[in-house]
């Protein structure tokens, strides 16, 4: 569960692990926060954009004028001041989302906000700049890693099709279809893989051996998009506004 994760700067007093993917880690930052974006678009939605969770956050942490003490509280109390804003059984949906096991992607606030997630063959405007900056390829939600600038492959997703290739950490990309690894040329044999009749074909390098290899990825390349649905409201924009006029 997404509560579990709470523990895992107790026990993670490590170097980093070599397959970050295996198991969850402080995940409770992005899925809280993903949380709490469905939470608003529910108070939003329901209130008709009246209220929102600007409204929780003013009762929950507005506190005393002039009280510096402090002032510990419960799951009960986040309830109850969440049902100040808006009734609704909260205490069942931050169970369901922070406390209970195997739960679906946490998109509910995406949906709600009139978006949903969609999956395409270029980046999206924050992967680009992200990549060009880095110099790297992010192929993980394609290949299921990451190559840097010099070839040499990064964060490999656990049991992703270069994991199931023998590449690990480290690994380095020489040549890609018999010619010298770029970015440009592994993006390339991803997209000719999705015939089904050309596996991605790489000269890799590890501990001074090498080997070639062949991955059998059909998928082609695959980045995440956010989709507008519909010509509803966009809660999106509402949330993004000022608080206030400059």
């Amino acid at each position: 569960s997404v509560e579990d994760t709470t523990l895992d700067p107790i026990i993670a007093a490590r170097k980093p692990k070599p397959f970050a993917s295996w198991s969850r880690s402080e995940d409770y930052y992005n899925e809280g926060s993903l949380m709490w974006l469905e939470a608003d678009m529910l108070i939003r939605q329901t209130t008709n954009n009246a209220k929102s969770l600007d409204d929780f956050a003013h009762a929950f942490f507005g506190g005393r004028e002039g009280d510096w003490g402090q002032d510990t509280y419960d799951f009960d109390d986040v309830v109850a001041a969440l049902n100040t804003v808006h009734p609704y059984d909260w205490a069942r949906f931050l169970r369901e989302r922070m406390q209970a096991s195997g739960q679906p992607a946490p998109t509910g606030g995406i949906e709600r906000a009139g978006y949903r997630l969609v999956w395409r063959d270029a980046p999206n405007i924050y992967d680009r700049d992200r990549m060009a900056q880095a110099k790297n390829a992010d192929l993980t939600y394609s290949l299921g890693m990451t190559v840097d600038k010099d070839g040499v492959a990064t964060g490999i997703l656990w049991d992703g099709p270069a994991f199931k290739a023998d590449i690990i950490n480290g690994t380095k990309i020489v040549a890609v279809d018999g010619l010298s690894y770029s970015r440009e040329r592994i993006e390339a044999a991803i997209r000719a893989a999705t015939d089904g009749k050309t596996p991605v074909r790489l000269l890799v390098e590890r501990g001074g051996r090498y080997r070639n290899i062949e991955i059998d990825y059909r998928g082609g390349l695959r980045w995440p998009h956010l989709e507008k649905t519909g010509s509803g409201p966009d809660w999106f924009d509402q949330l993004l506004a000022p608080r206030r006029a400059l």
